[in-house]
């Protein structure tokens, strides 16, 4: 019997994949693509995902190919959010595709020892309660296997959670959006850019082979039918209408619609079937989070679903519990920036105006958002009612030259004496401890 089984090799199931394998539980990927899509939906890494790399020691891969950005913004407005006030060693966004991110993390799973199987698919499952038993079909036919668990990372229309009869509610779309991969001629200096008005709005970010994407939407978006495909001449025209000019834009690799959809898993767990990332959520792309949320589903579920195979805790249910109030923030956060995005009207414009200015003059507002943007605010219900549990632990520095991230490498819960482990830094939230248990995800177990 496999011990767990996973549907979809995207940034979510790869990650968790590793994970599993970090922590010695033998695990299986299906993958119906035979290789990762060239076209990247996402291209956005928050802060606190680049820790969570840097907690396994994969940081160093990431920051040497993506393109730093020292800021973020919240439903394109004019004000943007500075990273550099945040408590973290990434006080920026990294722009890479997500082509690059999931070759990276493939890499990092298959040398972990991960069983992926690309060209197999899911078909259907069965929950016995002692196991879930699987039909799946591959290169050489039909099949079935048996695993104690399987998650369904298999995106938005998982086949995993309509298996396992979870609903899936929400509302459909409203608004469209656009993006273009393209070359430009004239490219903004710096390379990030954004602009917009009651014609449209626009962002233009730099890609690491020279290209650039171009993403917006404009008041003929705000529709519930679909116009069919993204030509590049549709693209110029709400380029110049947002912005003035197109950049040159020309010789696009990638035309594409996405909509503002907002769905969200009444269950991340029916007995031996869980879900994680887009399989659990789907919302419009604002802010450039969902493959964040995604890693950190995994990060949190890879641990305690190790535990529960090894029979050593069933903390499944709590994965649930502190996930799915995380996606309800998600939807809240992405449904309201995408009204924000699309207040073309002289008055929506004011609105975004005056917020703009609210975000200028008002430093705590505005270091608010970018806490929540950035991943770094997430807190679990505390256990025990120290003021620290539940939150996330920021990387620790000691007098003996390590780090807490360096320490949560082997994956396991790591236990910090304070009467031993000397901080090497002033972090009055940290003083008066005696010790402090951190979890494989970097969330703060209990403190005393």
């Amino acid at each position: 019997m496999n011990p767990v089984v996973i549907a979809g090799a995207g940034p979510v199931g790869l990650w968790l994949a590793a994970e599993l394998r970090l922590a010695g539980v033998g695990v299986t990927v299906l993958e119906p693509r035979l290789a990762p899509d060239p076209h990247s939906k996402a291209l956005t890494i928050h802060p606190r995902t680049i820790e969570l790399f840097a907690c396994r020691g994969l940081a160093d891969r990431f920051l040497g190919e993506g393109f730093r950005i020292p800021s973020g913004h919240f439903a394109s407005l004019d004000h943007r959010l500075d990273f550099g006030v945040l408590d973290t060693d990434f006080r920026f966004t990294l722009a890479i595709p997500q082509a690059r991110t999931e070759e990276l993390l493939e890499e990092h799973a298959r040398v972990s020892g991960v069983d992926l199987k690309r060209g197999h698919r899911l078909l259907s499952l069965s929950d016995n309660e002692n196991s879930v038993v699987i039909d799946a079909e591959g290169p050489d036919g039909a099949y079935r296997l048996e695993a104690e668990y399987v998650v369904g990372c298999d995106g938005t229309r998982s086949t995993v959670r309509q298996a396992a009869g979870i609903a899936f509610p929400g509302t459909s779309y409203s608004v469209l959006g656009w993006l273009a991969d393209v070359s430009l001629d004239f490219p903004p200096p710096g390379g990030a850019f954004s602009a917009g008005n009651g014609n449209g709005g626009l962002m233009v970010v730099p890609l690491p082979d020279g290209k650039y994407r171009l993403v917006g939407s404009a008041p003929e978006d705000v529709r519930g039918d679909w116009p069919g495909d993204l030509t590049l001449d549709e693209v110029r025209g709400k380029a110049v209408a947002a912005a003035g000019t197109d950049f040159g834009a020309h010789s696009p690799v990638w035309l594409s619609r996405f909509t503002n959809a907002a769905r969200q898993a009444e269950r991340y767990r029916a007995g031996r079937v869980l879900l994680a990332g887009d399989a659990a959520h789907q919302h419009m792309p604002a802010g450039g989070v969902g493959l964040n949320v995604g890693v950190q589903d995994a990060m949190n579920l890879g641990w305690k679903l190790a535990a529960a195979v090894k029979g050593e805790a069933d903390l499944l249910d709590t994965y649930h519990d502190e996930r799915h109030a995380v996606g309800v923030d998600l939807l809240e956060s992405t449904q309201a920036q995408t009204s924000l995005m699309t207040a073309f009207s002289p008055d929506g414009q004011q609105l975004r105006g005056l917020l703009s200015k609210l975000l200028a003059e008002h430093p705590s507002f505005a270091r608010g958002l970018a806490e929540r943007l950035s991943g770094l605010s997430v807190r679990y219900p505390a256990g025990d009612g120290h003021p620290l549990t539940g939150v996330r632990a920021p990387n620790l520095r000691f007098a003996d030259g390590t780090t807490l991230f360096d320490r949560l490498r082997s994956g396991r819960h790591v236990t910090v004496d304070f009467r031993h482990d000397e901080l090497a830094e002033d972090r009055a939230e940290w003083k008066g401890l005696t010790t402090a248990t951190i979890r494989p995800d970097g969330h703060v177990a209990s403190a005393a």
